[in-house]
């Protein structure tokens, strides 16, 4: 009947306000109460996030990273990522404390971010950067599919997850060099069901990026095996 009140829904407003009064939602960067229109950092610590504004910039870091290693359309990233800065301590909860939302909320950043670009209408899907099948069971997710995911909230551009994929284990890319890293990454990737790919301008996605090794070796399969064109997207450009 028109005017009466849902009951199932007041019920379940009431539980969630007791929720969030005996387990409040907690600001990743500041550990203060989240406000309901928050999500992971309060707003104070969302103006401290170093953004690094390369979606504005034809020319910057990212793009000069991957200037003359291979050929590619556009490359931005987020944030600059810093040992023991904001951005770091996110990817951490992300990758090893299983705060999934992180990685969803990231995406959602970085998906405004490039919303206010021209290049960004051109894209025909996102990729994100595979796990080993193995590493991704042990932990569960692969964090680059969950900042797919916030990119596709924001931009709905479909995920394209299943034509690319990892032919081997690799050892961590943490304490090697350039030349050590890319020499671990070499014929790491693989495609298959390349035919629903060709003709596409995809957007490789990836959370930090420090030489450029893995992506560039995920773009290297997929130009090898169709006719495509690549772009980068990184939550994090880490800096000396």
């Amino acid at each position: 009947m028109r005017g009466q009140p849902n009951h199932t829904n007041l019920l379940s407003a009431a539980w969630g306000k007791l929720l969030h009064l005996f387990f409040p939602r907690l600001c990743e960067g500041c550990s203060k109460p989240l406000l309901k229109q928050e999500e992971v950092l309060c707003i104070s610590c969302t103006t401290h996030m170093p953004f690094t504004h390369y979606h504005g910039q034809q020319e910057n870091d990212t793009v000069l990273r991957f200037a003359g290693r291979l050929k590619f359309e556009q490359a931005t990233s987020l944030a600059y990522f810093t040992a023991d800065g904001l951005l770091q301590h996110l990817l951490h909860e992300l990758k090893y404390k299983d705060k999934q939302e992180i990685g969803v909320y990231l995406g959602k950043q970085l998906g405004y971010a490039l919303k206010q670009t021209d290049w960004i209408k051109s894209v025909d899907g996102i990729v994100p950067v595979p796990l080993h099948p193995k590493k991704e069971a042990a932990r569960g997710y692969n964090q680059s599919r969950l900042i797919a995911e916030g990119l596709n909230e924001v931009l709905q551009l479909p995920i394209c997850d299943r034509q690319l994929y990892r032919s081997r284990h690799t050892e961590s890319q943490t304490k090697k060099s350039r030349e050590e890293r890319i020499e671990n990454m070499s014929n790491v990737f693989a495609v298959k069901g390349k035919e629903s790919l060709t003709g596409k301008h995809l957007l490789l996605v990836d959370d930090v990026l420090t030489t450029g090794a893995t992506l560039e070796a995920c773009a290297l399969a997929l130009q090898a095996a169709t006719d495509i064109r690549i772009s980068f997207g990184t939550i994090g450009i880490a800096m000396d």
